[in-house]
Protein backbone atom coordinates (compact mmCIF):
# COMPACT_ATOMS: atom_id res chain seq x y z
CA UNK A 1 0.00 0.00 0.00
CA UNK A 2 1.40 3.48 -1.22
CA UNK A 3 0.82 6.32 1.16
CA UNK A 4 0.21 9.54 -0.76
CA UNK A 5 2.39 13.24 0.34
CA UNK A 6 -0.97 14.67 0.51
CA UNK A 7 -2.43 11.81 2.88
CA UNK A 8 0.74 11.83 4.86
CA UNK A 9 0.12 15.53 5.08
CA UNK A 10 -2.77 15.00 7.05
CA UNK A 11 -2.15 12.10 8.63
CA UNK A 12 1.20 13.76 10.75
CA UNK A 13 -0.54 16.89 10.83
CA UNK A 14 -3.68 14.90 12.73
CA UNK A 15 -0.90 13.24 14.90
CA UNK A 16 1.04 16.16 15.47
CA UNK A 17 -1.89 17.88 17.20
CA UNK A 18 -3.10 15.13 19.12
CA UNK A 19 -0.08 14.36 20.80
CA UNK A 20 0.58 18.27 21.33
CA UNK A 21 -3.05 18.79 22.97
CA UNK A 22 -1.96 15.65 25.19
CA UNK A 23 1.30 17.00 26.14
CA UNK A 24 -0.75 20.45 26.99
CA UNK A 25 -3.22 18.52 28.92
CA UNK A 26 -0.72 16.77 30.95
CA UNK A 27 0.85 20.41 32.00
CA UNK A 28 -2.38 21.84 33.15
CA UNK A 29 -3.35 18.35 34.94
CA UNK A 30 0.45 18.82 37.16
CA UNK A 31 -0.63 19.02 41.02
CA UNK A 32 0.96 21.59 42.54
CA UNK A 33 0.76 19.69 45.92
CA UNK A 34 2.82 17.08 44.28
CA UNK A 35 5.99 16.02 45.56
CA UNK A 36 9.01 17.27 43.11
CA UNK A 37 9.50 14.08 42.38
CA UNK A 38 6.19 13.49 41.09
CA UNK A 39 6.15 16.88 39.59
CA UNK A 40 9.25 15.95 37.42
CA UNK A 41 8.18 13.27 36.13
CA UNK A 42 4.97 14.47 35.22
CA UNK A 43 6.59 17.95 33.55
CA UNK A 44 9.25 14.94 31.69
CA UNK A 45 5.53 13.66 30.61
CA UNK A 46 4.55 15.89 29.04
CA UNK A 47 7.68 17.25 27.14
CA UNK A 48 7.82 13.95 25.65
CA UNK A 49 4.38 14.26 24.22
CA UNK A 50 5.14 17.43 22.75
CA UNK A 51 8.32 16.67 21.58
CA UNK A 52 5.95 13.61 19.44
CA UNK A 53 3.91 16.55 18.16
CA UNK A 54 7.28 18.30 17.29
CA UNK A 55 8.06 15.42 14.96
CA UNK A 56 4.62 14.81 13.69
CA UNK A 57 4.91 18.61 12.25
CA UNK A 58 8.47 17.89 11.10
CA UNK A 59 6.63 15.39 8.75
CA UNK A 60 3.58 16.93 8.28
CA UNK A 61 6.54 19.99 6.86
CA UNK A 62 8.34 17.42 4.95
CA UNK A 63 5.25 16.12 2.97
CA UNK A 64 4.15 19.90 2.26
CA UNK A 65 7.46 20.73 0.91
CA UNK A 66 7.02 16.90 -0.84
CA UNK A 67 3.90 18.07 -2.45
CA UNK A 68 5.18 21.86 -3.19
CA UNK A 69 8.73 20.98 -5.02
CA UNK A 70 7.56 17.31 -5.93
CA UNK A 71 4.88 18.05 -8.57
CA UNK A 72 7.08 19.96 -10.76
CA UNK A 73 9.60 16.65 -11.00
CA UNK A 74 6.60 14.59 -11.84
CA UNK A 75 5.62 16.44 -14.93
CA UNK A 76 9.09 15.33 -17.11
Amino acid sequence: MKITAQLSLWISLAFAILCIAYGLVGFNSIDADATATLRDDAHGYAMFWLFLGGIGLVCAGGSWWLLRTGADASDE
